[in-house]
């Protein structure tokens, strides 16, 4: 195992020659020549001792400090020796493992079977890595990758099995904080939209005959007006036993947060008493909530619809619910909906500002793209911008992106969109770069519709080539939804092939979807947008900040950037920055300007131009 003493060495056999023909040697010069080889012989053999020790200590020394566990056993597969590491994981001692099976470490999780297997490839092919849960001295069991490899003598028989092994109890709790983001309400611990779609689905699937889905989209009315007058926290927390009671209401039921105040609730019924159910919901929720003291009772908009008479598709129903709290909200506050067709033809405000935005798409006069600039966080310098569209309205005035993107998705319009806020971009960088301004990196939002059409590649080089904008300048972000929208097929090669052009990779709203550890090792990302919603409750809320914490630390060990989004207070700050996040985005730098007043800042400042 160890690094030993060989012979195979000139001087060393020239002095045992010369050893052997000094005794038969005539003359003294001879024997006295003979006798200086053995001399130089005997030094090589010292010197390669000498080597061997220290390379033999170094390696010793090495498996000392080595944070990976060692255990070496002998052919009958009894420890012979183990490493500090070892006994700083499992807590044994050499003395006390010493001579024993390493199967006394087995938690139990593994069967038989699965041992089988284990031996089965050691034994054929010499090794055996994976993931294994064993047990400390203390009785907790841990989970550990263990790499095992077999020792031959020269004559190919099993001396020794060497194994080595991490304790990756860290990385799986990180590993089940990210998949809780990607299926869970942080704030009620409910399912969130992407769960709630599958949930949905599920059911839909394993309907019985005479069974029906009952759906209600639940709307708290004047939430907004709740948080301003009770503060964040309050407004939280009645979040929170809403949530709860809803869910105590339908036991046997799925309840889910869809985001801000919206609530979904599904049931599986053979009855046909839809009214009356959702009637029943509205009583128990308008019962009143204790808050800070205070007895609030709670004004609802509630949009429904029934499965499978309003549709068989988890998408297709989740729209009509949609239509139907909209319209519901149309005739004031604290009403009910169910879907009806007419509601998807309905000439309701949805339509009309859609048919409003494909005119100012074909225009272009009332759109407008605002920046937002990025900042280092220990010294607040800016590193970049984001390009956000705004939408001026000659008679509806600013219209919120949250109200037009979602219509432009649902309709198949974010392409256009998308290439329209392309091609502005490119051009404002080329005049920025026309002035002499040293100009920073711009990130723009890909949509999946842009994906799936395909030619986004040849689109977006064709535009920089066009302007002459060096490709590093501009920076693309997906949404997770985006990343893993199977309509889009395998998106990896393609993003792999942008990156090689220069463009940079990011992953926007991050925790927000089903965040995953294979996707970020497996698509071409340079970075990270840590969504706002973990902001926002920083550092005072303990669930945001472990989040927080645990992505910074995920993302430091995959070597990916973060960009916390949403920073507006100097506490924010300071916890992202004592936690390693090196950039932000927020109101406490800078809220979304147009380009005149950024191009402001930017003769501000001194950034290296790109060639």
């Amino acid at each position: 195992m160890w690094p030993s003493f060989s012979l195979n060495r000139p001087l060393v056999w020239l002095g045992l020659a010369a050893l052997t023909a000094a005794s038969l040697l005539p003359l003294l010069p001879l024997r006295l020549a003979a006798l200086s080889l053995v001399v130089l012989g005997l030094l090589d053999a010292w010197r390669q001792i000498r080597r061997e020790h220290q390379r033999r200590r170094l390696s010793e020394q090495a498996l000392e400090l080595s944070q990976d566990g060692m255990m070496i056993s002998d052919a009958d597969n009894r420890i012979v020796t183990v490493n500090p590491a070892f006994t700083q994981i499992t807590g044994y001692t050499l003395e006390e493992i010493r001579g024993m099976d390493p199967s006394a470490l087995s938690s139990g999780r593994q069967d038989k079977a699965f041992y089988d297997r284990y031996w089965q490839t050691l034994k054929t092919t010499g090794r055996w890595e994976g993931e294994i849960w064993n047990q400390r001295k203390h009785g907790d069991q841990y989970p550990e990758w263990l790499r095992v490899q077999a020792w031959h003598d020269p004559k190919g028989r099993v001396t020794h099995y060497v194994g080595l092994f991490t304790d990756i109890s860290r990385h799986k709790a990180r590993e089940q904080d990210l998949r809780r983001i990607g299926f869970e309400d942080p704030l009620t611990g409910l399912p969130n939209r992407r769960r709630l779609h599958d949930l949905l689905a599920s059911r839909l699937r394993h309907l019985r005959a005479g069974e029906g889905l009952d759906l209600a989209l639940i709307d708290i009315d004047g939430f907004k007006a709740i948080n301003d007058s009770l503060g964040v926290d309050s407004g939280d927390r009645l979040l929170a036993r809403f949530g709860q009671r809803l869910a105590a209401q339908v036991a046997g039921g799925i309840v889910g947060r869809l985001g801000g105040d919206e609530f979904l609730v599904i049931r599986t019924t053979t009855f046909d008493d839809h009214e009356k159910w959702v009637s029943s919901l509205r009583q128990h929720l308008s019962e009143p909530f204790e808050i800070e003291g205070s007895s609030l009772r709670l004004g609802l908009t509630i949009g429904s619809c029934r499965a499978p008479e309003d549709g068989r598709e988890a998408n297709v129903l989740f729209q009509r619910l949609e239509s139907a709290l909209y319209s519901a909200k149309r005739h004031g506050r604290n009403h009910d909906r169910r879907f009806r067709p007419s509601l998807e033809v309905e000439s309701d405000r949805h339509l009309t500002i859609l048919n409003e935005l494909r005119q100012a798409l074909a225009q272009g006069s009332q759109l407008e793209v605002y920046y937002q600039t990025q900042h280092r966080l220990d010294d607040g310098e800016m590193v970049g911008m984001e390009a956000l569209l705004r939408w001026h309205h000659p008679d509806y005035g600013m219209v919120p992106p949250t109200e037009f993107i979602p219509l432009a998705e649902r309709h198949g319009l974010m392409p256009a969109l998308g290439g329209w806020v392309i091609d502005q971009v490119v051009a404002q960088i080329s005049l920025w770069r026309g002035k002499g301004l040293g100009v920073l990196p711009v990130w723009v939002n890909l949509s999946a519709l842009q994906l799936i059409q395909g030619d986004l590649e040849s689109r977006l080089l064709s535009t920089l080539r066009q302007y002459r904008v060096p490709t590093p300048l501009l920076g693309l972000e997906l949404t997770e939804s985006v990343l893993l929208d199977e309509r889009a097929g395998d998106i990896s090669p393609r993003l792999e092939a942008l990156r090689r052009e220069g463009l940079q990779i990011a992953i926007d709203d991050f925790g927000t979807g089903y965040s995953s550890m294979a996707y970020l090792k497996r698509l071409p990302v340079d970075k990270l947008k840590l969504d706002r919603e973990f902001i926002r409750a920083l550092p005072h809320d303990n669930a945001d900040a472990a989040i927080t914490s645990a992505v910074l630390a995920m993302a430091q060990g995959l070597n990916l950037d973060v960009i916390a989004e949403g920073v507006e207070t100097t506490e924010q700050r300071d916890f992202l920055l004592a936690r390693g996040c090196r950039h932000v985005q927020g109101y406490l730098y800078a809220r979304p300007q147009p380009a005149s007043a950024v191009e402001a800042r930017l003769r501000q400042i001194e950034v290296p131009a790109l060639s």
